[in-house]
């Protein structure tokens, strides 16, 4: 790839991934990597500017994580946000101490104040909002800096030594609660790093199917469609890269919402390709009976999935490779390295440790899902298969709490089924980013008629978010709730309650397992 690059060292922060979506909208490519990559993987990296995250430590704790040495002397553009500002002062001559007291802390929406004949600030208000998460503070600056931002409680917002192109601010511009972020993080990478823009999905395009040819060659390949988004695009994208020599095996592993094998099926039906679709509901559900643990259950089915598609490649003859719609939160989320594991995507993280494959293609494992969606724009793909609902490959394996039975599936899908309608015909789906009914393990005594019951909860989930990497719950209106609680209770049998999943991401994720 011959893209301009930045590079986010990740220090554990909780926003980390929401700086690569901030950077990459502003036509940037850039990669999250462990904050312990080594000096010469940096420069074979070749990063035009560098972007220290925030973190949970205190830099100046003897167990703290810190860059690579040498780092301040390749001559390149450093940011460091939270953490990393702190970082930037204590490695290199500051004072960095924990608050002296409470009013020095911050939380939050804070006014800040900002010098803007610093090149991070040019152009912006001399006044504005920022959001602070920060308990420790910047008792002196190192030499060279000099003060460019700060509130009421801390002199110290923001620091720069220009000559070195040094940067640091103790708020966090990714966030959209910091009203002018965007434009701090694009004035560091264009009127800093002198960025040219040269990554859009245009040219993605273009790159990918050259590489895919150049990788497979008169090849055969095989690709695990599931008809959500990241497959669906993935498959056009091979398509137009190999044409005859890809072969699209639709697994219905019995985990599908209701009639959507069907639908899978119809929508492909119309494309030139070779469609397979293998019915494998007892297979999956034998393999996944007595299993309660999430974990587990993502291994299991990654496995099973992969000896499915190995079976049918046996089947076609002599296929080399194996293309799955893997992408970037994929990826993020099953964790590498030391990062930590916040769940293993069948895709990533479950599959088993060997694959009756050549190779396994992932064309979609850089991209984040606003990217797949305008590639699949890019490649003509209908826009109802672009903004399809995000659905799982485990499917509604995780949004069933403990073991998986058939009964608890039927159960399943009526639930989601009446959610689903009645989001339609109240207009609110173009509102909603993801929206699905998962079933806890919890029974609990009702009233049914006129006798007692002992049945399960239906939970609700729907969400809005723009990068799906943090999410805020959606404010369903309680006239819509009620009238699909009322028809989930009367419809569905087994359920005598109803509940609402008022959680955001971060702490929660957005699937429930």
């Amino acid at each position: 790839m011959d893209n301009q690059k930045i590079l986010i060292l990740d220090f554990g922060g909780q926003y980390n991934q929401l700086i690569a979506r901030r950077v990459r909208e502003c036509n940037v490519y850039c990669e999250v990597k462990p904050h312990d990559m080594s000096l010469e993987e940096i420069k074979a990296f070749d990063p035009i500017g560098i972007i220290f995250t925030g973190g949970p430590n205190s830099v100046y704790a003897e167990s703290s994580p810190h860059p690579a040495k040498g780092i301040y002397e390749l001559g390149v553009p450093i940011l460091g946000i939270c953490y990393g500002c702190q970082l930037l002062s204590h490695e290199l001559g500051g004072l960095v101490t924990a608050a002296q007291d409470d009013s020095a802390r911050e939380y939050g929406k804070t006014s800040t104040w900002f010098d803007t004949s610093c090149t991070l600030f040019r152009d912006l208000p001399q006044e504005s909002i920022t959001w602070m998460s920060h308990g420790d503070y910047m008792a002196k600056v190192p030499q060279g800096f000099r003060l460019v931002a700060h509130s009421k409680a801390c002199p110290t917002v923001g620091i720069c030594d220009e000559k070195r192109r040094f940067y640091g601010v103790q708020f966090h511009p990714e966030v959209n609660h910091t009203q002018y972020g965007s434009q701090m993080l694009r004035n560091f990478l264009y009127n800093i790093c002198h960025a040219r823009g040269d990554w859009t999905m245009a040219d993605y395009k273009r790159r990918a199917i050259e590489s895919i040819r150049s990788k497979v060659g008169g090849g055969k390949v095989l690709l695990a469609l599931s008809g959500g988004v990241d497959s669906s695009v993935a498959a056009a994208l091979l398509a137009e890269a190999v044409g005859s020599q890809l072969t699209c095996v639709f697994v219905d592993h019995g985990l599908m919402r209701k009639d959507e094998g069907d639908e899978v099926e119809q929508a492909f039906s119309r494309w030139d390709i070779n469609f397979v679709r293998c019915s494998e509901e007892q297979r999956f559900l034998k393999a996944l009976a007595g299993v309660t643990e999430p974990e587990q259950k993502r291994k299991i089915i990654g496995e099973e999935f992969i000896r499915v598609f190995e079976q049918e490649g046996k089947k076609i003859g002599s296929v080399d490779y194996l293309v799955q719609g893997t992408i970037y939160p994929d990826v993020i989320e099953s964790g590498k390295g030391e990062a930590a594991v916040i769940k293993s995507h069948h895709n990533v993280g479950g599959l088993p440790d060997f694959v009756d494959f050549k190779e396994i293609i992932e064309p979609l494992r850089m991209l984040f899902k606003d990217e797949v969606r305008q590639l699949g724009r890019e490649l003509g793909l209908p826009e109802y298969l672009v903004m399809r609902q995000p659905f799982p490959g485990p499917g509604l394996g995780i949004r069933i709490i403990g073991e998986i039975t058939k009964e608890k599936l039927d159960m399943l899908r009526d639930a989601d089924f009446i959610f689903r309608q009645e989001i339609a015909r109240a207009g609110l789906e173009p509102m909603l980013s993801q929206y699905f009914a998962a079933l806890t393990n919890m029974r609990s005594v009702g009233v049914m008629g006129d006798g007692r019951s002992y049945d399960y909860a239906i939970a609700l989930r729907a969400v809005e978010t723009s990068d799906f990497m943090t999410a805020d719950w959606a404010r369903i209106p309680y006239e819509v709730l009620d009238r699909i609680s009322v028809r989930i209770v009367n419809e569905v049998r087994g359920v005598n309650r109803v509940l609402y999943d008022v959680t955001s991401k971060p702490p929660a994720t957005i699937e429930f397992e």
